[in-house]
This record gives structure tokens, sequence and C-alpha cells, in this order.
């Protein structure tokens, strides 16, 4: 809490974010990241 009596609560609806860009990665292309940033040679995996 601040001195103003504020609590920070920005963080809490970005959570999600990372984990449904990664899902939304592997329906589009079929491979699973599980480790950020993605990048171009996560992706090209045989």
């Amino acid at each position: 809490v601040t001195p103003l009596g504020v609590k920070g609560l920005g963080e809490i609806g970005i959570v999600g974010t990372a984990a449904a860009v990664a899902n939304a990665i592997y329906h589009a292309t079929g491979v699973r990241v599980r480790s950020l940033p993605v990048t171009i040679d996560k992706l090209l995996v045989d």
C-alpha cells in the first residue's frame, strides 16, 4: 500500500498473457514453446 492508500493491481491483468501467446503459437504451428522469449529458432525444431 502506498502512502496514498493505493494498492498496485497492474500485474494481475498480464499474468496469463505469455501463456495465451504460447498456446496460440502451439495451435498455429504445432510446436510447443515452454520458455520465453519465443524466437524463430525455437519454432524451427525438427
